[in-house]
């Protein structure tokens, strides 16, 4: 799972990091671990302003990636150095309650 940094260059805003929220302003250096969805992140521009941020990763090829407000999931496999998400050979997003037995099928 892939790490990320948020440094804030303008504006201000709100960071949902779990079920908590902080304020952020320029300035403000942000570190979301990889994790379940108590460390589930999002920033959102709650200032007056555009809110500007840069956004780094570790960006493994491989990832798993949880939306919790929405139940989804996403993986991503085989994505090449300065490529998106969706033009990784695997790559998909799917709703958690869908799943089914390993042996289903087979």
């Amino acid at each position: 799972m892939n790490e990320e940094l948020f440094l804030i260059l303008g504006g201000s805003g709100t960071l949902r990091f779990g079920a908590d929220e902080y304020p952020v302003k320029v300035g403000d250096l942000v570190a979301c671990p990889p994790g379940g969805p108590e460390v589930a992140h999002q920033l959102i521009n709650s200032g007056e302003t555009e809110l500007r941020y840069l956004a780094l990763s570790t960006a493994l090829d491989t990832d798993v990636f949880q939306y919790p407000d929405s139940g989804k999931f996403g993986v991503v496999s085989g994505r090449l150095p300065g490529t998106s998400q969706s033009e990784a050979p695997f790559n998909g997003y799917f709703v958690e309650d869908t799943r089914v037995d390993y042996w289903e099928g087979e």
